[in-house]
């Protein structure tokens, strides 16, 4: 009996593959072949299912954003909480932000892949940060895109690049410790103003 064809699995396993293949090897390096190779399928499906090369990597990279916002809170409102979330996904999944380096160097700003899921996702963000700085929870001075852009780059930058972050900390940088002064930086970089000490009392001379 012939096997019984399973399209979604068969594309579940193509995502899988090109993920893989895109963020060690970029676009212009990956190979339709390849994928299929790893995924156990038809290189002619691959086109069929997701188009050309190019296509297939925006679809992948949307398909990360969307395990990404099914993972990540955007409630900043319980800071702690936000910053291990994004840390923890970000170590785990180091695949994101190699992805979106390369849809940087290959793609540029202009060819982006600019889907309404992924400014949505960025949108609901901001807003949240917004809420949180109306209820005086985050500084309210610095706009929520401003807050952001700062409090995602603290966490993804010893990610995206380990080995400035090896030069910088050391070897053996223990991970804990990095969380740590990033959880601290965080705070310092969106705590609202605290209110000034009060003077002290006039003395009669």
């Amino acid at each position: 009996m012939a096997a019984t064809r399973d399209p979604e699995a068969t594309k579940a396993r193509i995502f899988e593959a090109a993920t893989a293949e895109f963020a060690q090897y970029g676009i212009a390096g990956a190979r339709m072949d390849r994928i299929a190779r790893n995924a156990k399928a038809n290189k002619q499906l691959i086109y069929a299912y997701f188009g050309d090369k190019e296509t297939l990597f925006k679809q992948v990279l949307e398909e990360t954003m969307l395990q990404v916002a099914a993972s990540v809170t955007t409630d900043i409102e319980d800071l702690d909480t936000w910053i291990d979330q994004h840390i923890d996904y970000q170590r785990n999944h180091p695949e994101l932000l190699r992805l979106q380096m390369w849809e940087a160097l290959e793609l540029g700003t202009a060819n982006a892949c600019s889907t309404e899921l992924r400014c949505g996702r960025y949108q609901e963000k901001r807003e949240k940060i917004g809420v949180a700085q109306d209820k005086g929870l985050l500084r309210q001075d610095m706009p929520a895109g401003q807050a952001l852009m700062l409090l995602t780059s603290v966490i993804n930058y010893p990610v995206a690049l380990p080995q400035v972050a090896r030069f910088v900390l050391g070897a053996d940088a223990d991970p804990e410790e990095v969380r740590a002064w990033t959880k601290d930086a965080i705070r310092r970089i969106v705590a609202p103003p605290q209110p000034a000490d009060p003077a002290p009392p006039e003395t009669e001379a």
